[in-house]
């Protein structure tokens, strides 16, 4: 049988999500526990936390931001340039360079936050906003790097803030580094984390974890040897 439920974004193919929010009516209550969810659920995917709301609660509408992390190789980019970047970009801007176009939706939105750190290797790139457009994050991401690597100035970050004037078309970053982090309601929901459906889905996270790390190694030996 079909389920009618709404959730809190709407992620493309590929992207990950720790912090998706779901809302859907029952006449279950009893029933609606993630770890009974869980045993529902393809293994992909997994409940951890519930709230009781209010019949006219909307996971998108009431948000007050939500908050996206990109995973991705640093290449020796200049993380002072990017943050740099990252300054020009926080505020309201039109980011109709920045998406690809939907049905006519205004194309200006705000960024409360973007946050750059390295993690070894890789950057991990937070961004907090009220809300996103299609593919606006890894586009965002792809114009970083470019500005991180010396390709693009900042002068031209800041005409492709300016649509009405300079339009150029950005390639988005890969959708398999970008994570929906968190969706932020405040004080408006009460959550009640799930023990044992946080325990479980650690023991997967960790089972994945290995099996990743193995197959890169595996995947390292099929790299042809200097």
């Amino acid at each position: 049988s079909s389920a009618r439920f709404v959730s809190a974004g709407r992620t493309d193919t590929g992207v990950h999500a720790m912090g998706q929010v779901v809302a859907f009516d029952t006449d279950k209550p009893k029933l609606a526990i993630p770890r009974v969810i869980n045993s529902k659920l393809p293994g992909d995917i997994w409940a951890w936390s519930r709230a009781e709301v209010d019949s006219d609660f909307h996971p998108r509408r009431y948000a007050r931001n939500r908050t996206y992390r990109y995973i991705t190789p640093s290449m020796d980019a200049d993380i002072s340039k990017i943050r740099a970047a990252c300054s020009i970009l926080e505020g309201s801007h039109d980011f109709a360079n920045f998406c690809f176009r939907d049905n006519g939706r205004s194309t200006i939105r705000r960024i409360e936050k973007i946050d750059v750190r390295l993690a070894g290797n890789l950057l991990r790139i937070d961004i907090t906003a009220n809300s996103f457009l299609w593919k606006m994050i890894r586009k965002i991401v792809t114009v970083l790097l470019l500005v991180g690597n010396g390709a693009r100035d900042l002068e031209w970050l800041e005409n492709m803030l300016d649509p009405a004037s300079y339009e150029e078309g950005i390639k988005p970053a890969k959708p398999y580094g970008l994570i929906l982090t968190d969706v932020n309601y405040g004080d408006s929901v009460q959550w009640f984390d799930d023990g044992y459906s946080m325990r479980r889905s650690r023991e997967r996270i960790e089972e994945y974890l290995v099996y990743h790390q193995v197959l890169a190694e595996v995947m390292d030996q099929f790299l042809p040897k200097e």
